[in-house]
């Protein structure tokens, strides 16, 4: 089991290095910012790919934040899909084993079949080898992917669509935990669903079952159980990105310890 943290695109092998890890998931932009890859590692994407292969690092990249191809606003949706299309061919270059993208969500004057139709021609419009990897989030009652029966019905969709994309899926333990979702249950609910959990984003929340709050936190503190995040990680047998930056080498050698 492979397991690492977000680390900075500019000294990435050397922080997962220094973090114990062999997983490393970085931006490739600002995840605030409509710009597409910006090369802030010496040598650019070449020279990070090769680098992560040498140090036998695999990488993950994590799509910016503001994107959200579910949406039914034309100046959201299309930039959406235009900037996501960039990362994913970033993604490529630097040989990254997938693209985590949140689920995103519509409004509460929207049909939700609408986004998650918009879901459908957002995987149909890529062209990409790099996997794309549909991740829960914890709030918003219009949310795509929050709780089960909404990550049913975007998984009907994405699995729907033409051509040859590959669609997986990152299970946030934070997100599932403060979206509603039992951690004990949550790695056989979701398989049964997509098939598959490619990544894990290992984090403890600070916000209550069910909260909808959005807060990470270390595995021993929160509201989350650490024995609960230990057997999550163990039953999905995946890589494992802990995204809790200030305490990541804590959190990396405390789950290391615990599954191996």
């Amino acid at each position: 089991m492979r397991i690492g943290a977000h680390v900075d695109q500019s000294d990435a092998i050397t922080q997962a290095q220094a973090l114990g890890a062999d997983v490393a998931q970085i931006f490739l932009s600002d995840p605030q910012s409509w710009k597409g890859p910006e090369w802030t590692y010496p040598g650019g994407a070449e020279a990070l790919r090769a680098d992560a292969a040498a140090a036998d690092l695999r990488l993950v990249v994590h799509a910016p934040y503001v994107i959200n191809v579910a949406s039914t606003n034309n100046r959201i949706r299309i930039p959406s899909r235009k900037l996501l299309q960039k990362i994913m061919d970033g993604a490529s270059q630097v040989g990254a084993a997938g693209v985590v993208v949140h689920g995103g969500h519509v409004t509460a004057a929207d049909d939700p079949a609408k986004g998650f139709d918009n879901w459908r021609k957002a995987v149909e419009s890529l062209e990409t080898d790099v996997p794309v990897l549909i991740e829960n989030t914890a709030g918003g009652d219009h949310s795509m992917a929050r709780r089960l029966d909404r990550i049913a019905q975007l998984w009907d969709a994405v699995t729907a669509a033409s051509g040859d994309v590959e669609v997986g899926f990152t299970l946030d333990t934070c997100h599932a935990h403060a979206g509603g979702i039992d951690l004990a249950d949550a790695v056989t609910a979701v398989r049964g669903i997509t098939g598959r959990i490619d990544l894990v984003h290992a984090n403890g929340s600070i916000g209550a079952f069910d909260s909808g709050q959005d807060r990470h936190t270390t595995f021993v503190e929160g509201t989350i159980d650490p024995e609960a995040l230990v057997a999550l990680v163990r039953a999905a047998d995946a890589p494992v990105v802990c995204e809790t930056h200030a305490s990541a080498p804590d959190d990396v050698a405390w789950l290391r310890a615990r599954v191996g």
